[in-house]
């Protein structure tokens, strides 16, 4: 299975999966039909599934025109989502698994930035090699999404489903955010070596005008401020030593910042 990015509005990515074998393709969140719809036509490929993680539009924008020119396709999305992802067929919640080619897809339920978010996780196929996991706006490159809809609480747990996958899962976030949220994180976790080196890779990466996504699972834990809530360091920045206020009060110094 071949993971294409492709760029839409001002810093979406959206995700086309390819399986070259039978020559069929998946979609995670079509903000926009036009890309997608340039990219399946290069390949020559049939679009036989929509994999939305929430109902956001920047994420569904473009359900309505894939579905038009595929009529056949299948359109997921979280089972609380009902009546808000544009063409919804199928109503997934956690352990639900769905496939896709040779590939089989884990279901995670991980409300927290919207109260019916899912993500969509593929083990490493072979053994060894990197898992996929597809997380919407829930776990960033180096921060996590908003808390439109969810608590703390929800949001803690979400991230520590996440966190508890293994260190060599890709990390395909759908927002171009990487830079700005190491620079936040450098103010509560400044003494990080990791993330102090991470920053310096993303900003001559970013200088380059080169994507940050995918990251890797094992970077994030080493250095994303969201998963890292027990943490001394973060403890002492939000000055607590309890894991979902620390969380609470360095989500709420992000969405100052």
């Amino acid at each position: 299975m071949q993971v294409i990015r492709l760029e839409a509005l001002s810093d979406n990515y959206i995700f086309l999966l390819h399986d070259a074998q039978e020559n069929i393709a998946a979609v995670v969140d079509p903000a926009v039909a036009e890309p997608v719809l340039k990219q399946l036509a290069q390949l020559k490929a049939e679009l036989v599934a929509i994999l939305n993680t929430h109902h956001h539009h920047d994420h569904v924008g473009g359900n309505q025109q894939l579905i038009q020119h595929f009529p056949q396709v299948t359109v997921y999305g979280g089972v609380e989502d009902r009546g808000r992802i544009p063409g919804q067929q199928v109503f997934l919640q956690q352990g639900d698994r769905i496939s896709f080619g040779d590939r089989v897809a884990e279901i995670v339920f991980v409300p927290g930035h919207t109260r019916a978010h899912i993500a969509y996780y593929f083990p490493p196929a072979p053994a060894g090699e990197t898992g996929e996991l597809f997380c919407g706006d829930t776990l960033f490159a180096g921060g996590c999404g908003r808390l439109f809809e969810g608590t703390p609480t929800q949001m803690l747990d979400s991230l520590a489903k996440l966190r508890a996958l293994p260190d060599n899962t890709r990390v395909w976030c759908a927002h171009e955010y990487t830079l700005k949220n190491l620079q936040f994180a450098l103010t509560v976790d400044g003494e990080n070596a990791d993330l102090q080196k991470r920053y310096d890779q993303v900003k001559a990466c970013r200088d380059r005008q080169q994507a940050t996504v995918p990251s890797l699972l094992g970077v994030e834990k080493r250095t994303n401020p969201f998963l890292r809530w027990e943490q001394p360091s973060l403890q002492l920045a939000a000055n607590s030593h309890d894991s979902v206020q620390t969380f609470a009060r360095i989500r709420g110094m992000k969405d100052r910042f």
